[in-house]
């Protein structure tokens, strides 16, 4: 589904997973101890550029995305605004007191949020599912039996979503000849989920046995695809740790707010 949102693709794509996972997760730590107002606030906008260019989505799914994002993002700040403590008070209303020092520190978690999600987002956005689980067999020598499990799983979701369509547009059928009072409420869920959830069952237990029967064990064996560190990863790791050079310079030259410990 993700390369159907593709609009161009970038060296990222051809970085290996495991050296997105492990910047997204440095990243992750480093933000946590960002108290520099400004310095967080310029890494949201870099961030949020380098999601733009780097991501290679059409915009449609790129724009709805970045809105779940910013309401999430802001939503998880709301109790720190307006329950925070502070001495000036901007706005009070019964147990709702927002304060400027709040304020900030709220809009401060916001960009932590945001800053993480916009870097994170490229990832799934710039690498293919298999290719996860390839690179680790590859490097983390993760076992083949359980790596090619999720694969199987995985792929089995655009069918069982089929299937429910199929039985949906069938009961529509059926309906049309059975009375109203056997179809509504909970006996409209049990005739919905009740046949998809056998029917997934039953094709994930042939799944299970045909890879059985292939030979897919926790034995050694070669890989059809091969994935592995490139001078790509480099230029993303450069990249990365660029991005957050900028971010800083801006904050210290061009200062905003000049809050320099949030806390």
């Amino acid at each position: 589904m993700l390369n159907n949102w593709k609009r161009y693709y970038t060296f990222i794509d051809n970085v290996n997973i495991l050296t997105k996972l492990l910047l997204g997760i440095s990243l992750f730590f480093f933000a946590i101890f960002i108290h520099d107002f400004d310095f967080m606030l310029y890494l949201t906008i870099v961030m949020f550029i380098y999601l733009i260019f780097m991501s290679g989505v059409k915009w449609a799914p790129l724009l709805i995305v970045i809105a779940i994002t910013l309401f999430f993002g802001f939503t998880s700040s709301l109790f720190m605004i307006f329950y925070g403590e502070g001495s000036h008070t901007l706005f009070k209303f019964g147990i709702i007191n927002i304060t400027s020092e709040s304020l900030m520190r709220g809009l401060h978690v916001t960009m932590r949020t945001l800053v993480i999600s916009f870097y994170g987002m490229v990832i799934p956005f710039t690498s293919q599912i298999i290719y996860v689980f390839y690179s680790f067999m590859q490097h983390l020598k993760l076992k083949p039996k359980i790596a090619y499990a999720f694969m199987a799983s995985i792929r089995m979701i655009p069918i069982m979503f089929t299937s429910f369509i199929q039985l949906r547009q069938a009961l529509k059928m059926r309906y049309q000849v059975v009375d109203k009072s056997q179809r509504k409420g909970l006996k409209w869920i049990n005739h919905l989920l009740i046949p998809t959830l056998s029917q997934s069952i039953r094709k994930s237990h042939r799944l299970a046995v045909a890879m059985e029967a292939k030979g897919f064990t926790n034995g050694k064996r070669t890989y059809y695809y091969k994935v592995p560190f490139t001078i790509n990863d480099v230029y993303f790791i450069i990249m990365s740790i660029l991005l957050v050079i900028l971010a800083f310079c801006l904050g210290s030259f061009f200062p905003i707010t000049n809050i320099t410990d949030i806390r």
